[in-house]
């Protein structure tokens, strides 16, 4: 093989979305919200098209094909190019990235709610006394405005959010040493060092990847569906209790036993838009594409129901 590595439009060298840079061209949130709509899957695809016309120009129909690997939302990529150019494709490899096909992302967290419900007993029965470390935490965060180093603030919902490594290999022991830390600092400091903070926030990737925020719910929207923050609407409706803890009535109570918190997993939340220091300057472009109604088909699911191009598949068993 001859290997192709792009870089996603709006990631890495290829024009990528920051805050600065929609300041830099655009004067209204309207205007910015248009553009960044356009980076989703269908474009990257119709991109990943281009260069292949132009890197095969020369070469003969049977050569001019890609076999396509994608892993995650390469997976969900590949899916759209199956779609719209399966001419273009000779063979395709999917790992851990099998789209679902659907309009809107509701369906989807009300299967990773409950994915995460069990891979939060699988924590907390390999580390039982995380149970009260991490309850030790969340009352500190809700007690205390805890500030990290670049800004942003460590809220009980941002800290939940350290279950996003469950889904990794390694997960359950990246977390652990967070939570051992903290609560190790809360009973020696009294408060959580900056070692521990720069950690919290190193672990969590979206101030540097803020598309992975505010676009993040938009891979499932498709026929003008707006996301509308479905995680967050998905959540308060159907698992806040939980999910939810009414932390002003521990903390007032001095309570240090209790059921568990949990985690959360792959989720976006309006909130996020306070508790990051890089997202705040793109509160305005992540409502707007909440709301958005002009999304357009990912998916052909009439060509994919006659596609024969070669596909193999993997989903990762605890994903």
């Amino acid at each position: 093989y001859q290997i192709l590595l792009i870089d996603q439009r709006g990631t890495g060298l290829s024009s990528p979305i920051s805050a600065d840079s929609l300041d830099a061209r655009f004067a209204s949130t309207t205007e910015k919200v248009e553009y960044v709509s356009n980076f989703r899957a269908d474009n990257i695809v119709r991109d990943c098209e281009h260069i292949r016309k132009i890197l095969c120009r020369d070469r003969a129909d049977k050569d001019s094909k890609l076999a396509l690997l994608g892993q995650s939302f390469g997976g969900f990529c590949i899916t759209t190019y199956l779609s719209l150019f399966p001419e273009s494709v000779s063979k395709a490899f999917i790992t851990g990235g099998v789209p679902p096909l659907v309009d809107g992302p509701d369906a989807v967290y009300q299967a990773t709610y409950g994915r995460m419900l069990s891979r939060n007993k699988q924590y907390y029965e390999r580390f039982p006394r995380d149970v009260a470390r991490v309850r030790s935490i969340m009352k500190h965060l809700n007690d205390v405005d805890v500030a990290l180093p670049d800004g942003g603030r460590l809220s009980p919902r941002r800290f939940q959010q350290l279950g996003i490594s469950f889904g990794f290999t390694g997960g359950f022991d990246s977390v652990h040493q967070l939570v051992f830390h903290a609560a190790n600092d809360l009973e020696s400091l009294g408060k959580l060092s900056t070692h521990t903070l720069t950690a919290i926030a190193g672990s969590q990737s979206f101030d540097s990847n803020p598309l992975y925020c505010i676009m993040h719910e938009s891979i499932y929207c498709q026929n003008g569906t707006p996301s509308l923050w479905s995680a967050h609407r998905v959540r308060e409706a159907q698992f806040a209790a939980e999910f939810e803890h009414s932390w002003d009535r521990i903390s007032a109570s001095g309570e240090n036993s209790g059921p568990p918190v949990h985690f959360t997993g792959e989720t976006v939340y309006p909130w996020m838009l306070d508790d990051y220091a890089e997202l705040r300057k793109l509160k305005d472009v992540a409502q707007g594409l909440a709301e958005y109604t002009g999304w357009g088909q990912l998916y052909d699911v009439d060509v994919l129901a006659k596609n024969k191009v070669p596909v193999a598949g993997v989903s990762y068993y605890n994903d």
